[in-house]
């Protein structure tokens, strides 16, 4: 059973360098606690990340996935599954709109369907620490 979840919330630097920090995947362990490997197997002509294998740990679960990224220049930034071993479909979203302060408002989507049955209450866990790590994580990595 596919879950959806959403989070808005506000980053203090521009569209651009929250893009940047977005872009930056191999450093996603970083800022995200759930992601222990990632490397960028192939990227797009200005260098941004299109393929990414990446290895995540979620509520005692552990998978291998590989997503490719697509862009809307520093606008959004969207992934699609390709493949993974605990994952039938992940598809996630970030959109990025600049405030009147300088600043700039994220839109988080994240959309996944595991395999196997997994406890609701485990899948919503796993979601709330997705959408806790987007806003909270990419906060503090791109402001700090």
């Amino acid at each position: 059973m596919a879950v959806s979840g959403s989070k808005e919330f506000d980053v203090k630097a521009d569209p651009a360098t929250v893009m940047a920090a977005l872009v930056a995947v191999e450093r996603l362990p970083e800022w995200s606690s759930a992601h222990k490997t990632v490397t960028v197997e192939s990227t797009y002509d200005d260098g941004r990340p299109l393929r990414v294998r990446m290895t995540a740990s979620v509520v005692g679960i552990t998978d291998e996935q590989v997503v490719d990224y697509s862009y809307d220049g520093d606008k959004k930034l969207e992934w699609t599954l390709v493949s993974s071993t605990q994952q039938k479909q992940q598809d996630g979203s970030y959109i990025l709109t600049p405030n009147a302060d300088g600043g700039t408002h994220v839109e988080f989507a994240l959309t996944i369907d595991p395999k196997i049955p997994v406890p609701g209450f485990l899948v919503k866990k796993a979601q709330k620490m997705a959408l806790d790590t987007a806003s909270k994580g990419l906060t503090k990595f791109v402001e700090g």
